[in-house]
């Protein structure tokens, strides 16, 4: 397998030999856009609280990732096994809890 390709099945997407699970095909692209701007801000967050050695504000910005990225599909429960109406209401409850 070459070193940035996705299997067959498009569930996963290999990187360096890693493999990494794909964003929800069946979400919007509007709420694709705004969890990944929150996502890249609590990544940004959680780099800023350990240069400052903040620890609680980096706990809540490590908590603000995992939000984003099981609204995302990326983590939790495998997209392919839910209902499209499950995975659209898990993206936008990380997106309420998010704003």
């Amino acid at each position: 397998m070459s070193e940035n390709s996705d299997n067959d099945d498009e569930r996963w997407l290999i990187v360096k030999g890693r493999r990494w699970r794909r964003t929800d095909p069946a979400l919007e692209p509007s709420v694709i856009e705004e969890l990944k701007s929150r996502l890249g801000a609590a990544r940004n967050a959680v780099k800023q609280a350990k240069k400052r050695g903040a620890e609680n504000d980096l706990a809540e910005a490590r908590r603000r990732v995992n939000v984003a990225k099981h609204g995302l599909g990326e983590r939790g429960e495998y997209w392919w096994e839910m209902s499209v109406e499950d995975r659209r209401q898990r993206a936008e409850t990380a997106l309420n809890e998010l704003r």
